[in-house]
Parts: C-alpha cells; structure tokens; sequence
C-alpha cells in the first residue's frame, strides 16, 4: 500500500478482468470474446483510415458514428452518446446520473464493475438478492434509491429479463435513472430501446465487445433521452474529449451497418449454446437458462474450483468467480462447435471415475 494514495484509492476493490494469458493451443473460454471475426467491412474501414490523418484528433462528437447508431435503432443523434467501450459510459452514467442522496440498487449477481464504480465514486449501493431460480426480482426493486441499474440479460447468470418488468421498475422511479445493461442482448434477449421513446429516465447501454466481435476496438454507446446523453456528455468533456480514435469510429460505423454479419456471427453463437447446454447437463451440470454467449454451470458433485483448475491443465480456461452465491459455478463463454467439443471431451475426462 503506497503511502501516496489518497483515502479513496485506498479503500478501492478494482474489477478483477479475465486472464488473457499467453499459452500455446489456448482456448479461451473465459471473457465472453466471440469466437468469430469481425465484419470485414469494419476491418476494411479500419484499415482505410490508418492514414495520415491518424496526425489530427478524431472528431470529439463522434457525429458519424452517433447517426450510425440512431438510423440503426430509430431514433436520433441527440438520443445517442459514444465512449471508449460500455465500461466508460457505465463509468459516466455512475457519475453523472445516480444520486448520492439514496443507494443504487443492483442484483447480488451480476456484473461486478457495479460496486467498483460506487466505491470510486462513493456511491452507496445496495444489494438485491436474486430469486432462488437466479431470476431478478423486480418486486423488490422499491423505496428510496440514487438510481438502478439491471443488466439484461443479467451478466453471469445469462437470464433474461421481459421488457415488461423494466417497464414496471420505469413507472415505479420516474424521478431516477434507470440504466438496462444490454452487453449480451443480441443473443437472445429482447432489447429495451424502444421503450427510451417513452420514458426519458431510461438509458440503455450496449457494447460492440461481444455480439460485433469487436473486444479489441472499445466502442460502446448508450441511447436516451436528451436529458440523459448531455449529463454523460459533460462528464465525458471534464475527463476526455476524444475517447475514441478515428480507427475505433470508422470501424465501428461499418461495423453497426453490417447488419448480415451481426446477425450470421449471432446466430452461429446460439445455435452452438443450444447444442452444449444438453451435453453439460448429460455429464451432470446444472445450467442455467442464458440468453447470452456463455452459460453458467454448476457441478453437484465436484467442486467448481477443481474442474477449473483440471480445464486449465488442459489449456481450456473457463471462468470461476468469487461472487459467493456463484463461488461454486463455472461462466462458460460459448465458442465454436469445436471449441465446445474439446471442451466437453476434457469435462468428460475430467469427471469420469478413476479406476
């Protein structure tokens, strides 16, 4: 502990990413990346502008970029704000829209950044226990609060939440920010955007991270209501002007108008989701309903910790969380058709008994 930090830095609990190590014949299983490439014509778009032009600042607006995503989904470019991926905008909205006067409210399982910006920025937070079943329960989303956010599907359990509960926790805290973490949305989840038309307290964050296979381009973007984007828009200006670069903008515009691709690489992800779950749940796990790009697992007789230790001795690396409700399951990111096989393979070597 470095006697030159301050009191708030001190007392911080950063996010813990997932582990990108360099291991010959590795399968990644463990960050949610997509198993497939980006758009070619993002590629090509990026390409395009690594020129010299690179010697000027990109645009600090984003404009291009902001009315690619409004045609996309329906709306217009003052409804729209762009940061360097879903994290920073996350991380702005924390900053600009909650309240201290009141905690925010988030589930206990979910992504675990929440708490992290509420300790950075001295937020208080409260805690809402799922279900039993891991679904969230809304019915307990009430009272006094600085704002919610909700990530749907809900990061770590993949489970869905139907626009009519948002709706609910929308009408019960007009007067408070409620954020709809849409990072895993395209694989299966409907997304709340069209619900930002009718209520100016919603604003709905996505990523181009997973479903875009674009985790190394950090682009994410939120959509709302006026109000909304100009409190994020004057955080961002007071932290960094130009959070993203003019490769980032190109290849995300092309990216975001590649509607074909989106939907061909989306749909590969869930069509291999849908032949794995069965084979986990033949060698025993229990799995949990997920529209997401991962599943989450749990093994009645063998320890989490154990079976994500075998898989790495392997090179096969999954993700084992330290949430306690969970600290016994396993987040699988779903990979392709092969990478499934190789996967099931080692999890059937693993757990056979050994004579």
């Amino acid at each position: 502990m470095s006697r030159f930090w301050n009191s708030r830095v001190r007392d911080l609990h950063p996010y813990v990413p997932g582990e990108q190590p360099n291991v010959a014949d590795l399968l990644k299983l463990n960050t949610n990346e997509s198993p497939y490439g980006p758009s070619p014509k993002a590629l090509a778009a990026i390409r395009d502008v690594a020129a010299d032009s690179l010697r000027l600042y990109p645009d600090p607006t984003a404009a291009t970029l902001r009315d690619t995503i409004a045609a996309r989904f329906g709306t217009t470019a003052d409804h729209v704000f762009v940061g360097n991926g879903s994290d920073e905008v996350l991380a702005h909205a924390f900053r600009a829209l909650f309240h201290d006067d009141a905690p925010v409210l988030f589930s206990d399982v979910t992504y675990a950044f929440y708490p992290v910006y509420c300790g950075l920025f001295e937020q208080p937070f409260h805690h809402i226990p799922l279900n039993d079943d891991f679904s969230i329960d809304i019915d307990a989303y009430t009272g006094a609060c600085g704002g919610i956010i909700i990530a749907n599907p809900n990061a770590n359990t993949g489970i869905p939440l139907p626009l009519e509960q948002i709706e609910t926790v929308l009408k019960r805290h007009p007067d408070r920010t409620v954020i709809i973490d849409e990072a895993y949305v395209d694989f299966g989840a409907q997304s709340a955007i069209e619900l930002t038309h009718r209520y100016d307290n919603l604003l709905v964050v996505q990523t181009l991270s997973k479903s875009y296979a674009l985790a190394g381009l950090r682009v994410g973007f939120a959509i709302g209501s006026p109000e909304l984007i100009e409190g994020l828009i004057r955080v961002k200006d007071s932290f960094n002007s130009y959070p993203l670069s003019r490769p980032a903008q190109a290849g995300a515009i092309a990216a975001i108008q590649d509607t074909d691709w989106l939907a061909d690489i989306t749909a590969r992800v869930i069509a291999s989701r849908d032949r794995l779950v069965p084979d986990l749940q033949n060698l025993g796990f229990q799995v949990l309903p997920s529209c997401a790009n991962f599943v989450l697992v749990h093994h009645p007789e063998h320890k989490a910790g154990a079976i994500a230790a075998a898989l790495r001795e392997r090179a096969i690396l999954v993700r084992h969380l330290s949430t306690p409700r969970i600290q016994d399951w396993l987040r699988i990111s779903i990979g392709t058709d092969e990478a499934c096989i190789r996967l099931t393979d080692a999890l059937r070597d693993i757990l056979s008994p050994r004579s």
